[in-house]
């Protein structure tokens, strides 16, 4: 197991200021008055460096770390606020396997964070397709081509460089837009086009899925009322409704 460098800077501080005491002790042979000579204050040196320089600013750094990834959240919120939660509706529809993970994918108030994480596993193991033929593409291809402006402010947001794999969810997405946007029509494409759209769909499809998730986790933690509104409209549960029963 490799060693933070501030853990190995910290020890060899550590081991100065004991040696330090040492010699100190070793000098004066009197404990009572250890504390009157100079070199006690010297020896206190590295500890309070050992405080001061590591322990507060690994606290500080922990500190920062949580603020930022609490304004990541909120970015990826306003996302499946704005498109991911009616995009993911779109592709569960066409879905034709859907039911097989349905129970991974609707979710509860009593979920633990281990049922969260069986759930992950097992939908990584999923084959996630679409069945274009299925889908509705004139209104999805208006629909992603309305949200355009709020996924290029999404991906000027600085936040977003603390996760990567949110950032290629939304990559996905935007390419998907472009893809369906530089098209005139989305009616009488031959077969092979369909089958790049249908790989399109399933990239963003299969990246959408596993963050969505990650992110009912995270509101079930963090914030139960966001929770309770994101279950009654949760995109793969066919019963939901945002009112309350």
């Amino acid at each position: 197991m490799k060693i933070n460098w501030k853990l190995r800077f910290g020890i060899l501080l550590l081991c100065v200021s004991l040696f330090m005491y040492v010699i100190n002790y070793l000098a004066f042979h009197d404990i009572e008055h250890l504390e009157e000579s100079t070199l006690f204050y010297l020896a206190y040196l590295p500890l309070e460096v050992i405080f001061v320089t590591l322990i507060l600013d690994q606290l500080l750094e922990m500190r920062d770390r949580r603020d930022r990834m609490e304004k990541l959240n909120m970015v990826i919120g306003v996302f499946f606020s704005e498109v991911g939660t009616n995009l993911l509706r779109y592709f569960a529809k066409c879905d034709m396997n859907i039911d097989t993970i349905c129970n991974e994918l609707v979710v509860s108030s009593k979920w633990t964070d281990q049922q969260f994480r069986e759930a992950s596993k097992k939908l990584k193991k999923y084959d996630y397709s679409v069945d274009i033929k299925q889908m509705d593409m004139d209104s999805l291809k208006k629909f992603l081509i309305s949200k355009r402006s709020s996924m290029v402010q999404l991906m000027e947001n600085p936040t977003l460089l603390e996760h990567e794999t949110f950032t290629e969810s939304l990559r996905a997405v935007f390419h998907l837009t472009e893809e369906l946007d530089t098209r005139t029509s989305m009616q009488g494409l031959p077969d092979s086009d369909y089958a790049h759209l249908s790989g399109d769909m399933k990239r963003a499809y299969t990246q959408l899925v596993s963050e969505w998730l990650d992110y009912m986790k995270y509101m079930k933690n963090r914030y139960p009322y966001l929770y309770s509104l994101a279950m009654r409209t949760n995109p793969f549960d066919k019963d939901a409704s945002p009112i309350v029963k």
